[in-house]
């Protein structure tokens, strides 16, 4: 029988791609290109989220 990891549910807002290097269109002296790093501010850059039953609600 097959086991079955634990999964852990994706942030549905950057699907799991919590970090992304954007270019900016200019290049160092070296020639490579200049980029920017963001992460996602709904995970905090982790990519997945909290399973709704460890979420605390209310008061």
């Amino acid at each position: 029988m097959p086991q079955h990891a634990p999964t852990t549910p994706l942030c549905r807002d950057c699907d799991g791609f919590a970090t992304a290097a954007i270019t900016t269109g200019t290049r160092h002296r070296d020639g490579t290109r200049v980029t920017l790093r963001v992460t996602c501010t709904a995970c905090k850059g982790t990519g997945h989220t909290a399973p709704a039953a460890l979420v605390r609600a209310g008061r």
